[in-house]
């Protein structure tokens, strides 16, 4: 598939058909989230990827807010973000900073690239001829997902991808499409604002 047609197509599936996700695809799908930007190549990304009987434990603690059909999803990767990662690589004598401080910090890029992480997930999802959607955990998932999953402390899950075989109609009635998509003269200021 085309690079636009993927941009295109990608949209959140939120019920999906009982067929497994081929093992190619599933390979391809955590292959191509690797190649992500990471600041530093910190490489602070992690997944926890769940299967088939391995889901009936998953949903009852980390799907509080996510509508009952996308538990139909035969695929769920729970994308992780490693502070340490990053805050160990910028100590390292060739960045300059020789301490652990998060303070050097703008903004929390171990959650930035693990989001970008995220979005070549889905992208890949739709190249693989698959639908996908993210969710986040709410309440209690955190902790619940943490223990039962034996997630280190260090790694932050930031969500969910559900990805299978989409089993919905073309939308035809959503807000993205009763809403219509923001015009490029409304985001984008060449030059300045």
């Amino acid at each position: 598939m085309e690079f636009q047609d993927v941009v295109r197509r990608r949209r959140m599936v939120r019920k999906f058909r009982p067929d497994p996700v081929p093992a190619e695809s599933l390979d391809r799908i955590l292959h191509n989230a690797t190649r992500g930007p990471s600041a530093g190549f910190s490489q602070g990304q992690a997944f926890l990827v769940l299967e088939g009987p391995e889901l009936a434990d998953f949903w009852p603690i980390g799907s509080d807010a996510t509508l009952d059909s996308v538990k139909t999803a035969p695929l769920v990767i729970v994308p992780l973000s490693s502070k340490a990662a990053y805050l160990d690589r910028y100590a390292e004598p060739d960045k300059g900073w020789f301490d652990r401080d998060e303070g050097h910090w703008p903004l929390p890029f171990w959650h930035i690239d693990t989001g970008m992480a995220t979005l070549l997930i889905l992208q890949t999802a739709v190249d693989e001829g698959l639908g996908a959607v993210y969710f986040g955990f709410f309440g209690e998932s955190v902790p619940l997902v943490r223990e039962r999953y034996g997630i280190p402390d260090d790694h932050e899950p930031l969500g969910a991808v559900a990805i299978g075989f989409s089993d919905e109609p073309e939308p035809t009635n959503t807000s993205a499409i009763s809403r219509r998509r923001r015009s490029l003269d409304d985001v984008v200021h060449r030059g300045r604002w």
